[in-house]
């Protein structure tokens, strides 16, 4: 229709089958949703702000998004809206991301609750607990799924819909996810630090939760000395990763760290024997001296980008030199025009991938966390360029042409923006405060 000077049409997008919005109830609606939105967002000055530096508003719409990839019956976060969004165009690497992946636990619970967004926080974290609820009860081996459906669903298969053609001719177009029957070992650590970071905010551990917290780490002492896929998915067959063995590592450290806590009944030797195992196996496997840094699986050479998460969850301090090596490492071979791949090596699928912006802020959490605070900001800033008009970030970006790539917008990608930006700015506010001088009583 044509609208007329001085006329109003609404234009009212509906899920479902509810009866039509009255137009004389339209507007009211729209200032409802624009309030609540305002109010939810913190609509805040930046002075005041938990958020501080030139990052905030890109921190903030992360936070939205993160809020709209939220079913709001479960609580549980998409990964991504969308699926098979290549991250080559032209390539076969096209994945379907309309799923909650477990890995993204322990990070989307510190990221929500660090910018005070407790309700959903909460809600998410009730929605691992309601996936704990499906776990088999046999203690010796407890099978953690890689992602489920935004409804708890474990039948994620995939399917590959050859009538069409892709994203710009990207085939195949797949529905459903075949890396959900993968074996990843790090789901374990993600899943106890989630646990683990919830009750640091303030949440109880229950006694039921401590009885699955429990069977995790019982898993994991049982289960880290095995080979598995990996964080990455790769589909060239099981190894010896490092990162499934440091997040092992981070389900037992946190499980002792909790039991001894709160007095909770647990085999403690065992436990600590496994740790300590565990860390002499990566200390001695999973260093390159020739590379002077951690690798992807024992006794490789490949780098991989989820070394740097090695001192963020505490592994090592920051100020080891094999730490250092590693950040020097990513910088001088992982690093492309300021953003990091994942790794450099055969993965088990033909073609290339664009850098993986998770990653860069892997690197701006090492790099804040070793004092190097003028080089992470420089790396964040930069990141942040690459942003849509709308402040949304893909999974990947082209260091050449600076497209994004890959499925957009992407849960982790902007998680790693809150938790990296929030690092910096408490860094750089803390190393200013320290420079003031002291005020005479």
């Amino acid at each position: 229709s044509v609208i007329g000077e001085g006329e109003t049409k609404w234009l009212v997008l509906r899920y479902g089958d509810a009866q039509p919005t009255p137009p004389e109830e339209c507007e009211s609606v729209l200032d409802t949703t624009a309030r609540f939105w305002g109010e939810w967002a913190h609509d805040c000055q930046r002075d005041r702000c938990v958020v501080r530096g030139p990052w905030h508003d890109h921190v903030v719409r992360s936070a939205l998004v993160l809020k709209l990839l939220t079913h709001p019956e479960t609580g549980a976060i998409a990964a991504a809206p969308t699926t098979s969004l290549p991250e080559v165009i032209g390539g076969v690497r096209n994945w379907d991301y309309r799923f909650a992946w477990i890995r993204d636990a322990s990070f989307t619970v510190q990221s929500l609750h660090s910018l005070g967004h407790m309700e959903e926080a909460l809600q998410y974290f009730q929605w691992l607990r309601g996936l704990c609820r499906q776990f088999g009860e046999h203690e010796d081996h407890l099978h953690i799924q890689v992602m489920y459906g935004l409804h708890g669903g474990q039948d994620l298969e995939e399917r590959e819909l050859h009538h069409l053609s892709g994203y710009r001719n990207s085939a195949p177009v797949r529905v459903g996810n075949a890396a959900a029957q993968q074996v990843q070992l790090d789901v374990y650590g993600e899943l106890v630090n989630a646990f683990y970071e919830t009750r640091r905010y303030g949440e109880d551990t229950s006694q039921s939760d401590w009885q699955f917290i429990r069977r995790i780490a019982n898993s994991a002492s049982r289960a880290w000395n095995t080979e598995d896929s990996g964080i990455w998915e790769v589909r060239g067959g099981p190894r010896h990763f490092t990162y499934s063995k440091l997040m092992c590592w981070v389900a037992l450290d946190r499980s002792i760290k909790m039991a001894e806590k709160q007095g909770f009944d647990a085999p403690l030797r065992q436990w600590k024997e496994a740790r300590k195992a565990i860390r002499q196996a990566i200390l001695k496997r999973g260093f390159n001296h020739r590379l002077n840094s951690f690798v992807q699986s024992f006794d490789s050479d490949v780098l991989d980008a989820t070394s740097l998460l090695i001192p963020v969850m505490g592994f090592l301090p920051p100020d080891d030199p094999r730490v250092q090596g590693t950040i020097d490492a990513t910088l001088n071979h992982l690093t492309d025009n300021g953003l990091v791949y994942r790794y450099v090596g055969d993965d088990g699928l033909p073609g290339q991938e664009g850098t993986f912006v998770l990653c860069t802020f892997w690197l701006v959490d090492a790099l804040v966390l070793a004092g190097q605070l003028d080089k992470a900001e420089d790396l964040l800033l930069g990141i942040l360029e690459h942003a849509s008009p709308l402040g949304l970030l893909a999974e990947e970006i082209d260091p050449t042409s600076g497209d994004l790539l890959g499925n957009y917008p992407q849960a982790f990608s902007h998680i790693g923006l809150m938790n990296s930006a929030l690092r910096l700015g408490w860094a750089v506010a803390t190393k200013r405060a320290a420079k003031r001088p002291k005020q005479r009583p």
